[in-house]
């Protein structure tokens, strides 16, 4: 069984540039909605299921390649015991976090749990979780850190355009980093999970948090049609 697995250069270059650009120059980006370890981090979140892809796909096209290559069976397959894939815990519902740490931040040690409370499921955690860098300053720290338990498992330094899965259960922490001011660390964040029909039901197709305000909300809504959004003030 793999814990994790990592891959540098994920994306073709030109699909990662159109990647980056979108969601570092998007109007959503504003305070953390995530408590806890994320409120010195700055970013927006998405949860959606399969019925809401294609909306967030068409907000941020550039989203197409990545989500082909990460949101489908084999990645999780890959970091799943040959005992547990006849359960068939194909992820069916996730949770997007777009997150930037400045210099000199950190995000402490945590489990995934996003969907925890929504789902009214009291156990629940992803099936694994996928991180695509955006952005990563020269500087010193930064690394991922991931345990299991009490025993650190790996330490990895982020580069740009590199994909890492983790397994879901599994603890993990962004070290600080000492960068030139106003520098930022940037990451895409997957929360992959897998909830049975009647927990599915209970969870939306597609709701947006951002904290970036009215404004953001606007520009969001100018050219389409409107759909089922939560921005917090």
């Amino acid at each position: 069984m793999r814990e994790y697995r990592s891959q540098r250069a994920f994306l073709a270059p030109d699909q990662f540039t159109a990647l980056r650009d979108a969601f570092l120059g998007s109007p959503l980006v504003g305070g953390s909605t995530l408590a806890g370890p994320f409120e010195a981090s700055r970013g927006f979140g998405v949860t959606f299921r399969e019925a809401g892809r294609a909306r967030l796909v068409e907000r941020f096209a550039a989203l197409a390649p990545h989500f082909a290559a990460v949101l489908g069976e084999s990645a999780v397959r890959a970091l799943t015991p040959w005992w547990r894939r006849k359960l068939n815990r194909v992820p069916n519902c996730w949770y997007l976090n777009v997150l930037l740490v400045s210099s000199g931040g950190t995000v402490a040690r945590h489990i995934d749990t996003t969907l925890r409370k929504p789902s009214g499921v009291d156990d629940a955690v992803p099936e694994l979780v996928s991180v695509l860098y955006l952005s990563i300053p020269k500087a010193r720290g930064g690394e991922l850190l991931l345990w299991e338990g009490p025993n650190e498992l790996a330490r990895l330094t982020p580069e740009e355009n590199a994909l890492v899965h983790f397994r879901g259960d599994l603890a993990h922490e962004v070290c600080a980093f000492e960068g030139a001011e106003g520098t930022l660390r940037a990451s895409l964040v997957i929360e992959q999970y897998h909830f049975a029909p009647d927990v599915l039901a209970r969870l939306p197709e597609f709701q947006l948090e951002s904290r970036a305000g009215f404004g953001a909300y606007l520009e969001h809504h100018a050219d389409r049609p409107p759909t089922a959004f939560e921005l917090e003030p």
